[in-house]
């Protein structure tokens, strides 16, 4: 997916767009864990559509719920979307950072092979 380190960087034109897709992809993921969590609190706890959003969205960013679920449909829902919100939150950063990561290390391979030919 990414050039080996011996290869040169990337043009800063297709890093751009690598970059770009990686923004989609988060995106998606967000929106799409977003949808989930928002029609699983509505139908599974019974909450209105803005507070299912709500509840979604802090769950999602790891700030916690926001209604107190009183039926064991609405509990165990919320446990399952926590432990998944974790996890694909946290996979959705790792996938949106990657490219820098990339870009910054094989900048610093290209700089020390350069310095090790040179001296």
């Amino acid at each position: 997916m990414f050039e080996h380190r011996h290869e040169p960087l990337l043009p800063r034109r297709l890093f751009l767009h690598r970059i770009r897709r990686s923004a989609v992809g988060f995106l998606g993921v967000i929106a799409g864990s977003l949808a989930l969590g928002t029609v699983g609190y509505r139908m599974a706890a019974g909450l209105p559509w803005v507070d299912a959003v709500l509840n979604a969205a802090m769950i999602l960013t790891g700030m916690g719920p926001v209604d107190r679920m009183t039926t064991t449909t609405g509990k165990l829902f919320s446990a399952g979307y926590a432990l998944f919100s974790g996890v694909a939150f946290l996979s959705s950063v790792g996938v949106l950072a990657a490219p820098v990561v990339h870009r910054f290390l094989h900048r610093f391979h290209l700089d020390r092979d350069t310095a090790a030919a040179d001296g």
